[in-house]
């Protein structure tokens, strides 16, 4: 669906999504610097998109994400290190177990400057209650931790480019983890469209909501071609 996240998840029925998996605005653009530029190299792009400085606040989520979750359903939210304080206090008394994984980058933006740290991290904030669905497998898969690279080469969407798009392979993992074959994986942050591409991967059903239409119909694309090929455009 194309429109407005907290329009149309009015839309979407009680209690009948089993996994949310989205990648909300990460509200970092106070912390912005802007591109940086150099005399020796092309700029990096260290912009922030136009909807990451409308504020969103995990309490502005909560009412929602209750409504349409299954009592043995799931939350997955990709989220930074200024909201996760935020999201705990919102979620925490809500669900009976809170926790969160950390997305390791093996291949961030180089820090040109060495001034500090390289953003090499991401974080996943998890929610469910007592009987929930978890399909645990080997000890050694199941860490809160997983590796991935950024998406690149031909995973990377080009035109339109997101700029937090996120790679299929973690999708994946936590769709197998938090949900079984046929139930409904719901993102309504969907971008291009890359949850989509991992549930149906899965044979998950999908609900994607996306209020961008250009961002939204690479995704739509996307969908489709890994509906009717077994792999995404």
């Amino acid at each position: 669906m194309n429109g407005n996240c907290f329009q149309l998840m009015k839309e979407i029925p009680d209690h009948s999504i089993d996994l949310i998996l989205t990648d909300p605005p990460y509200n970092l653009a106070n912390y912005s610097t802007g591109n940086l530029k150099f005399s020796w190299r092309s700029e990096i792009n260290n912009n922030l998109a136009e909807w990451d400085k409308k504020i969103l606040t995990p309490s502005m989520l909560l009412p929602d994400f209750k409504r349409i979750l299954k009592p043995d359903g799931n939350i997955f939210i990709f989220c930074s290190y200024n909201l996760l304080g935020e999201y705990h206090k919102v979620f925490d008394p809500e669900y009976d177990t809170f926790q969160f994984m950390v997305w390791h980058k093996t291949n961030p933006t180089p820090n040109v400057r060495r001034s500090s740290f390289l953003n090499s991290c991401e974080l996943i904030i998890c929610c469910w209650n007592k009987g929930h669905v978890w399909n645990f497998t080997r000890q050694n898969e199941m860490h809160n931790f997983i590796e991935s690279p950024i998406c690149m080469g031909a995973e990377r969407v080009k035109d339109p480019k997101h700029p937090t798009q996120k790679p299929v392979k973690i999708l994946e993992h936590i769709i197998n983890i938090a949900s079984n074959e046929s139930g409904t994986v719901c993102d309504m942050f969907s971008g291009v469209g890359s949850t989509g591409v991992a549930a149906v991967k899965l044979k998950r059903n999908f609900i994607g909501i996306e209020i961008d239409s250009r961002y939204f119909e690479a995704g739509r694309k996307r969908i489709i071609s890994t509906q009717k090929n077994g792999r995404s455009l």
